[in-house]
């Protein structure tokens, strides 16, 4: 994590004449007094030994408040490397402290005390960051608005699926086949804020929330992502299976008509959301390094409120909810084309936790390797054990399709979201080609059974 702090703050620097474009009153005000108390303290350089001492005595009388604020700056620092959601909070109580002390300070600073202008400037710094793009990862507070980040993320997650639900509500349809995917939500956010505080005309900073940013950022989660349908009638021969009462089978072949409807979600990605905007070369840099791999915890912070720790993969997988035909779970994995996605999917979730790099949950595409790496560590319960939230649950289905008849080998992966009064409730990938809550009784027959990470 000390990585990772150093890279935003140096990133911040590269990109300094992006961000200094953040317009926000305090920095401003902040930059100007600095400017002003270099200035000044080069003519109070000039003054006679009695005058500096006058400015000592004067700066001394500051010197606590400044230090103390110097501390919460520095604490804030550490704060970023340990945590996000610590740094958030300590940045903004360090904000706070700051523009409380700022008329003391001013009258140190002109009065030649040196440690209130290192105060400021470090003050300055740290406004920067917070107001240029990598606020984005400081978004997650409320500041006083009432809204968060995540909480806007999970409006316009419900907004999506309810476009979805009224689109197959309002036709009808005899089969119902769905395909492609939304733009993943890191890609989103980082196009936002990138626009959002370079905006020639208005720049804004995006470490906070409020109606007005909302609508941008939903202007663009909606300019990034399309739904349309279609409804298409086939004629189709049907064959049915009775008995004749014999111990004969007789067929009967028939002719049907039915009415598929297609709905099909389609995405742009960042890249291309940056040539629609015609983004400039240092902008195109600041969202590359937004989306750098290293900063993959930092989203995770952003978008579902966790760090590491036993039950975080159920919010990532409650976050997922609507999104359908895979794409961004079986491309992550490396597969060109649609493959059977449930154990991407899991993979996916863990993986967006550090799971996977921690050794707590396999990277694994097919169910049946997926048990036997949960089995040959002992972390494997049959359909008998009662799970808890975030237990990795395998099926094997009793059907006549592709899958076979149960056999003894999975053939579908989900997320055990909960259990009460008896019943399981999961997250599953791969459910009727979308992501979607479903629920069976403790003991159902054709749960195989569950892998139990070590979490």
């Amino acid at each position: 994590m000390e990585h990772s702090g150093k890279t935003i703050k140096q990133t911040a620097k590269s990109t300094g004449k992006a961000t200094v474009k953040t317009a926000k009153g305090t920095v401003k005000t902040t930059q100007k007094t600095v400017k002003t108390a270099e200035r000044t303290s080069k003519a109070a350089i000039k003054t006679t030994r009695q005058a500096v001492k006058t400015a000592q005595k004067t700066a001394q009388a500051t010197a606590k408040a400044a230090q103390k604020a110097a501390q919460a700056a520095k604490a804030t620092a550490k704060a970023t490397a340990h945590a996000v959601k610590v740094a958030v909070k300590a940045t903004i109580a360090a904000v706070k402290a700051i523009i409380a002390a700022t008329k003391a300070l001013i009258s140190a600073i002109a009065a030649g005390g040196w440690v209130a202008v290192v105060v400021i400037i470090v003050i300055c710094l740290i406004g920067l960051l917070v107001g240029s793009c990598f606020g984005i990862f400081f978004s997650n507070e409320d500041s006083g608005s009432g809204q968060t980040m995540q909480a806007v993320v999970q409006e316009i997650n419900t907004d999506y699926q309810t476009q979805l639900d009224t689109t197959k509500a309002n036709i009808s349809y005899d089969v119902l086949e769905m395909s492609g995917s939304r733009a993943v939500w890191p890609e989103v956010l980082s196009v936002y804020a990138v626009k959002t505080t370079t905006d020639p005309d208005n720049a804004q900073e995006v470490a906070t929330m409020d109606d007005s940013k909302k609508a941008i950022l939903k202007d663009i989660f909606w300019q990034m992502n399309e739904i349309s349908s279609r409804t298409e009638t086939k004629t189709e021969e049907v064959i049915t299976e009775t008995d004749d009462g014999h111990g004969n089978i007789v067929e009967t072949r028939t002719t049907v008509s039915r009415t598929y409807l297609y709905i099909t979600v389609t995405h742009k990605t960042a890249e291309e959301m940056a040539n629609q905007y015609n983004f400039s070369a240092d902008q195109r840099k600041q969202l590359s390094e937004l989306l750098a791999e290293k900063n993959r915890s930092m989203w995770s912070a952003v978008l579902y409120g966790i760090g590491t720790g036993d039950g975080e993969i159920v919010t990532v997988a409650l976050s997922q909810i609507g999104n359908v035909g895979g794409e961004p779970y079986w491309s992550w994995y490396g597969f060109n084309s649609r493959v059977e996605w449930c154990a991407c999917f899991v993979s996916w979730c863990a993986n967006e936790c550090g799971y996977i790099d921690a050794g707590v949950i396999p990277k694994f595409a097919g169910c049946v390797w997926g048990v036997e790496w949960f089995k040959d560590r002992g972390l494997w319960q049959d359909n008998s054990y009662e799970p808890r939230p975030g237990d990795i649950i395998f099926f094997d289905w009793d059907n006549k399709g592709s899958s076979g008849p149960q056999d003894g080998e999975s053939d579908h992966v989900g997320i055990v979201e909960k259990v009460e009064n008896g019943t399981v409730y999961t997250v599953e990938g791969n459910s009727g080609d979308s992501c979607r809550e479903n629920h069976y009784a403790v003991g159902y027959y054709e749960i195989l059974g569950y892998g139990v990470p070590q979490y």
